[in-house]
C-alpha cells in the first residue's frame, strides 16, 4: 500500500500583478489549483538544482528526428549507442514519412553523461532536430 504523503499548508505574499499573471498561467496550462502549479513549479526547480549538482544519476528523454537516407546516419548512430548501451534504457523508433524517422531515448546517468550523449547525437549527420529533458526519479521529484 502506497504511504500517502502528509500535506502542509503555508501563506505565500506576492504582488497583485505577479498573482493575476500567475493565474492566467495556471488557467491556460489546466492546472486546476495553484497548489498544484506551485508545487510543480517547486519540483521543476529541485530537479533543475539536481542537475546542476551533476552528482546524482538521473533520468533523461532524448528524442531526434532525422533522415534516414542520409548516408551512414544509422550505422553512425547504432555504433556510438553501443559504446553507450548501459546508459540506454530504451528506444522508441517511429517512421514520420518514408525518409524521416523520429527516435525517443530514455537514458541514464550522471548529467554531464546526459549532456555529452545529447551533444553527440545531435550533432551526428543527418540528424536534424533534438532535445533532452531531465528529470529525476523518486528521491528527486
Amino acid at each position: 500500500m502506497k504511504k500517502v504523503a502528509k500535506l502542509k499548508r503555508f501563506g505565500v505574499s506576492m504582488e497583485e500583478e505577479l498573482l493575476e499573471r500567475f493565474d492566467r498561467y495556471i488557467e491556460k496550462a489546466g492546472y486546476k489549483t495553484r497548489s498544484e502549479a506551485i508545487r510543480d513549479l517547486i519540483r521543476d526547480k529541485l530537479v533543475e538544482e539536481k542537475f546542476k549538482e551533476g552528482k546524482k544519476e538521473m533520468i533523461g528523454i532524448l528524442g531526434i528526428v532525422y533522415e534516414h537516407e542520409i548516408r551512414e546516419v544509422e550505422e553512425n548512430l547504432v555504433s556510438f549507442e553501443h559504446k553507450i548501451y548501459k546508459r540506454i534504457i530504451s528506444t522508441i523508433h517511429v517512421h514520420l514519412d518514408e525518409h524521416t524517422c523520429l527516435e525517443v531515448k530514455i537514458l541514464k546517468g550522471k548529467p554531464s553523461e546526459l549532456k555529452k550523449i545529447k551533444d553527440k547525437i545531435i550533432s551526428t549527420r543527418g540528424v536534424k532536430h533534438g532535445g533532452l529533458l531531465i528529470t529525476g526519479d523518486k528521491e528527486v521529484i
